[in-house]
């Protein structure tokens, strides 16, 4: 989502079980990963009067996102055999490569906006004991080498609406669709003493692709705060293809004659239907941005 930027009026200027602690922390690189669908949707500032129609207005917003991670895998060691249950948030470690953006537009009350961002994250662990075996604890001998990848696609694309409100303050109802593409993978070795797990289950990987679409609805507001300050809020929640999808944000801006500069703290949660190979995953933490407008 994109965040809603100021008129120019009011400112001259994530069968193996992978489970991640959804307050565990992740390391730098991987916390720049998961772009921002969020802050964008509130970069677009708008007064309590409704703009002119005909007049097209833009935001164009680049973001960085911290967050940690939660969330859980499932897929069988083997065919027909027990299920491994891991802490995925001891394993992920770093990202590889990102890229976030958004773009939000408005003409009178109507508008739309658009963010997307692509991450391919992941980490390794060695001698591990942050894992069951059909979620029941193993013994004191035992240990996994882990590596755990995720590689994913998050793609929001809503209409939205401008509520009269009062002077300086603004609020958008919005409606439209959210697309997360993603593709887990896991590779584990597991050694020591283990009863019951034949060698077939020991060592494999397995990963898989899904693509979920759902519809969203949300709303955004904008209040100000002290000159060139405001406080900005959101949150969406949706479904169809996923059981639920819901992220809320709240943050402030400092607006230039350019555009202005926000940071804010996001939560962005998907549950996911069977029988796919990802059951849940979460994204929560600080996220900051610059959204240039014309």
């Amino acid at each position: 989502p994109s965040s809603p930027t100021s008129d120019k009026s009011n400112h001259p200027l994530p069968r193996a079980v992978v489970r991640a602690r959804p307050g565990g922390p992740c390391a730098a690189g991987w916390r720049l990963a998961a772009a921002a669908v969020l802050l964008p949707a509130v970069a677009h500032a708008q007064s309590g009067e409704a703009p002119s129609a005909g007049a097209w207005r833009y935001g164009l917003s680049v973001y960085g996102y911290l967050p940690s991670i939660g969330g859980s895998t499932s897929t069988p060691m083997a065919q027909g055999g027990p299920t491994l249950n891991v802490d995925a948030g001891k394993v992920v470690d770093g990202l590889r490569f990102t890229f976030m953006g958004s773009l939000d537009a408005h003409n009178g009350r109507y508008g739309f906006f658009t963010d997307f961002i692509y991450l391919d994250l992941g980490g390794a662990k060695q001698g591990s004991r942050d894992f069951t075996i059909n979620r029941v604890p193993v013994s004191g001998s035992t240990a996994a080498n882990l590596d755990w990848d995720l590689r994913g696609v998050v793609w929001t694309l809503a209409g939205q609406y401008r509520l009269p409100t009062t002077p300086g303050v603004s609020m958008d109802l919005l409606a439209g669709a959210r697309m997360f593409s993603l593709k887990p993978s896991l590779r584990w070795n597991i050694q020591g003493s283990l009863e019951g797990l034949g060698a077939a289950s020991r060592i494999g990987e397995a990963s898989d692709r899904e693509t979920v679409w759902d519809g969203i609805v949300g709303a955004k507001a904008r209040v100000p705060l002290a000159d060139r300050w405001s406080l900005l809020l959101y949150a969406d929640v949706g479904t169809g293809q996923s059981k639920l999808t819901w992220q809320a944000m709240g943050g402030v801006s400092y607006a230039f004659a350019w555009g202005e500069i926000s940071g804010a703290w996001r939560y962005l949660s998907y549950d996911f239907k069977s029988p796919g190979m990802v059951e849940d995953l979460s994204f929560n933490g600080p996220m900051i941005g610059a959204t240039v407008r014309w």
